[in-house]
């Protein structure tokens, strides 16, 4: 069947509205929030959520045989307030795998539990070569060093706990999205551009009045950048599990930042031959421009269902993505190409 025309404005519009919403992993409710009030246009789901605060969205197929999944996850890498230090400046415990340099020098929210939102700046705590020559640049990027300064008249701990602020409270790092000659730079687009990917296929069989070939459930996992996402919420009844992820895109990899990538081999070891040689195959019929990548420091949440038992196919595709967990960067023909593939998968 042939592929449906996509929105492209809409993929681009759904993209940055989620990117503009703060969801580290644990803190996720007001994007699942949006993401729900979007798929609630689309007449043909039935949306239900997890006890964990996934989101599940069933869509009717032609056919009841075989039912599939497909996931991606709507949390991102954050942090949390690990201790008020006694100059009033936080100490943070991150939340997800990446390095302190990567966030360093970045805008941030403190969210209180008392639902206030105060400003601050992720720096090392030498931050001044006027001050500390050398230190500076010398000093280790850990947690013992890595502090925010708050945009509050604060320097001792009693200001900050004044300001609402407690051990335990979120810390959402800026995005700073900018659209480029169809390059999307943002943080978080791990793996947000991977849900706007979802909702633009599911856009697409609307407008075309489509329903896929086999009862189909979409899972947007809350708690992918911790491990265990997709470990429980997906129906047991379905056979096959496509993971929608990142690809990533650095030396050593075949990933680009123009190719959707399906993914042979993770740090979990190889993903599901029969299925993947289905998927390239579907790209090839539907000129569908592809990269085949392995990656040897990468999870998903296909695995964190496979640990947990889950008894069914699983395959991994997704857009390029350069600097990963870092000051993230993709093009739009990726992001197309993958919703296509989406698409085509839904449809065949």
């Amino acid at each position: 069947m042939q592929i449906p025309k996509i929105d492209k404005s809409y993929l681009l519009r759904s993209l940055v509205d989620l990117l503009e919403v703060a969801t580290p992993t644990g803190f996720t409710d007001a994007g699942v929030y949006m993401l729900e009030k979007q798929l609630s246009k689309f007449q043909v789901l039935e949306i239900s959520q997890t006890n964990k605060g996934a989101l599940v969205v069933q869509m009717k197929g032609k056919s009841s045989k075989n039912p599939r999944a497909i996931t991606a996850h709507l949390d991102t890498l954050g942090a949390m307030v690990k201790e008020i230090k006694e100059n009033g400046r936080i100490k943070m415990t991150k939340i997800g795998g990446y390095d302190w340099n990567s966030v360093e020098g970045e805008g941030c929210t403190i969210h209180t539990s008392n639902e206030k939102k105060l400003r601050g700046t992720i720096l090392i705590d030498k931050a001044s070569v006027h001050v500390h020559g050398d230190a500076t640049n010398k000093s280790q990027r850990a947690d013992d060093t890595m502090e925010v300064r708050i945009d509050d008249e604060t320097s001792s701990a009693e200001a900050t706990e004044m300001l609402g602020i407690n051990v335990g409270d979120f810390i959402s790092f800026d995005p700073r999205v900018e659209i480029v000659n169809d390059f999307i730079k943002s943080r978080h687009l791990d793996d947000k551009a991977c849900v706007a990917v979802i909702l633009t296929a599911v856009k697409a069989l609307q407008d075309a009045q489509l329903q896929p070939v086999q009862d189909t459930t979409l899972f947007f996992s809350v708690y992918e950048e911790v491990g265990h996402g997709a470990a429980s919420g997906i129906p047991p009844t379905v056979n096959e599990l496509l993971a929608v992820d990142m690809a990533a895109v650095g030396e050593g990899q075949n990933s680009d930042e123009y190719h959707a990538t399906i993914c042979s081999k993770d740090s979990g070891g190889p993903y599901h031959f029969g299925f993947g040689q289905r998927l390239k195959k579907l790209a090839e019929q539907n000129n569908i421009h592809y990269k085949v990548d392995v990656y040897p420091h990468y999870g998903s949440d296909g695995e964190s269902y496979w640990r947990a038992g889950g008894d069914v196919a699983v395959a991994l595709i997704g857009p390029g993505v350069d600097a990963s967990h870092n000051y993230e960067r993709t093009h739009m023909d990726a992001l197309v190409d993958t919703t296509r593939w989406v698409l085509a998968y839904l449809l065949n």
